[in-house]
């Protein structure tokens, strides 16, 4: 059952996510491109942002505050339509969207879907975030340091060695060797993309299935 508390919770980071992409970030794009930094890096920087401060931040305190996935799919769900809508209608949120794909919309329904599945298959919260931190925290550490690097967004494999160094501790952590060892392969999946399927779509999944798999193998 679905308590007022976990409600009130899901409200409030709702509403720092709605300030995080409609205010903070678009004030920080102005500031950027004051400071000389091109449309495309402005943009790119504000989609890493998000990734760790919307996603990876609410992912890593899911499992303490809520009970099911539940919520959190939902608003994670009503995040998709919302950042689906601009693409649609013509009217982008030009700080953090871009006219050449909609990785964010993906983002946000593997975000949800990610943290349901891994969660309902195991019981432990920790089976569904821990995916979706890979994909926000992870991808978002490739990204800065490819954007800082290029000013542009490309793959680069200092960028995967940048999300290992940064996901194998957290991976480790979280669920100790299976944890390690997922985070080390997604960290060389990231690198690839396949059309319209996006790291925001193999790096969760990608985790998912190998945390699966090795948590029978090391029988946790």
């Amino acid at each position: 059952m679905i308590s007022f508390r976990e409600i009130i919770i899901a409200v409030a980071l709702f509403a720092w996510i709605l300030l995080l992409t409609g205010f903070l970030t678009r004030k920080l794009y102005d500031l950027m491109i004051r400071r000389g930094l091109e449309h495309g890096v402005a943009v790119y920087y504000n989609r890493k942002i998000i990734h760790v401060f919307a996603g990876g931040l609410v992912a890593f305190i899911a499992p303490f505050y809520f009970e099911t996935p539940l919520i959190p799919l939902i608003f994670a769900a009503i995040l998709a339509v919302m950042t689906y809508i601009p693409h649609k209608t013509g009217k982008l949120l030009y700080w953090f969207q871009v006219p050449d794909n909609a990785y964010e919309v993906h983002f946000c329904i593997m975000w949800g879907v990610g943290l349901t599945t891994g969660w309902l298959l195991t019981g432990n919260a920790w089976f569904g975030a821990l995916p979706v931190i890979f994909m926000s925290v992870g991808d978002a550490v490739t990204g800065f340091l490819r954007n800082a690097m290029f000013k542009r967004r490309t793959k680069s494999w200092w960028g995967n060695l940048a999300m290992a160094l940064t996901t194998i501790p957290i991976g480790a952590a979280i669920l100790g060797i299976p944890g390690a060892i997922a985070a080390s392969i997604c960290s060389f999946i990231e690198h690839y993309e396949f059309g319209v399927i996006d790291d925001n779509i193999t790096v969760p999944s990608t985790a998912l299935l190998l945390l699966l798999a090795l948590t029978h193998i090391f029988n946790l």
